[in-house]
């Protein structure tokens, strides 16, 4: 019998993209046998992860847990819609949020934390649903939030389940207010974000790159006018605070009243309060964003089928 060494396993794992301790189970009932390992988890259906990892996936679920002064979302990803729908993959889906919040809000950490009751970790509960379910699966992306004083705030988009539906937003709001008076400021500024999507929680936040991009858009377009320069620094400068407005979320105009800046928001809720109320963050995770999809030519799919 072959030594069943750490090596082995790994070699295994790539091939076949089963988790870590079916892999070591498979050597061991195969005696150390790399080919007849694979055989072993090909009859189990466990080997069949390496099959659909290339597979794009851009539908799924996002997940959102909070607990006083800290909040986490995640995103998790399947092929299609219809497993958003499946029960095991929305529980796994709750259990990330939950594991994340407890976190350190790296993906990685994440990934070998131990989902309860699977004793398995988050990697390997992946590689297992992906045998249970039949689509490749993909935890994606990870944000946490903390306030040492206030809360985290959060609000679910299109939630399929509690904890978990198509955008997820976060909000950390300091300070020394009360609690329920923050959480509904949060939910609202927070549902605010996920209709107006802004990039940015402050004007200093905004990305300079981006800033100098549209900077120099602007002073383009402001000379094709044939105004002098000393009016052009002017017409740019009127025209990046509307693009402030737009990108910048204290900037914004708040959507549930259609008129008062969300900064203006906060600090109306602050004198209510009697105490100072800061917005330190935000998150906004919406599912699929910047993954290109596959379009797909059904009639060549079907062509290529039949072996045309």
């Amino acid at each position: 019998m072959a030594e069943i060494t750490a090596a082995l396993v790994k070699e295994l794992r790539e091939k076949t993209g089963a988790g870590m301790m079916d892999c070591k189970k498979a050597l061991t009932e195969s005696a150390g046998e790399l080919e007849v390992a694979v055989d072993w988890l090909r009859k189990k259906g466990l080997a069949a992860a390496a099959k659909r990892a290339g597979r794009i996936a851009a539908e799924g679920l996002v997940g959102v847990a909070v607990n006083g002064t800290a909040g986490a979302v995640v995103e998790v990803n399947s092929e299609t819609d219809f497993v958003a729908r499946n029960e095991a993959f929305q529980g796994f889906v709750v259990a990330v949020a939950e594991l994340a919040l407890v976190g350190d809000g790296e993906i990685e950490s994440l990934k070998q934390a131990v989902v309860p009751g699977s004793g398995r970790a988050v990697a390997d509960e992946v590689t297992h649903l992906v045998a249970t379910i039949g689509e490749h699966i993909n935890v994606r992306r990870i944000a946490r939030l903390s306030v040492s004083q206030g809360v985290v705030a959060s609000y679910i988009h299109s939630a399929l389940i509690p904890g978990a539906g198509k955008i997820g937003v976060l909000v950390a709001l300091e300070s020394a207010a009360s609690p329920d008076l923050l959480l509904e400021l949060g939910r609202q500024i927070a549902m605010h974000i996920a209709a107006a999507r802004p990039d940015a929680l402050r004007i200093a936040d905004v990305d300079s790159a981006a800033l100098d991009r549209e900077r120099n858009i602007l002073s383009e377009q402001a000379r094709a006018s044939g105004k002098p320069e000393a009016i052009i620094d002017k017409m740019v400068e009127g025209r990046l605070r509307k693009y402030y407005e737009e990108v910048v979320l204290l900037e914004q105009i708040y959507v549930v009243d259609g008129e008062s800046k969300v900064q203006a928001v906060i600090d109306k809720a602050a004198k209510q309060a009697g105490t100072p109320i800061t917005a330190t963050g935000f998150v906004r995770f919406a599912l699929g964003e910047g993954i290109e999809k596959e379009q797909q030519d059904f009639a060549a799919e079907v062509a290529a089928q039949l072996g045309h």
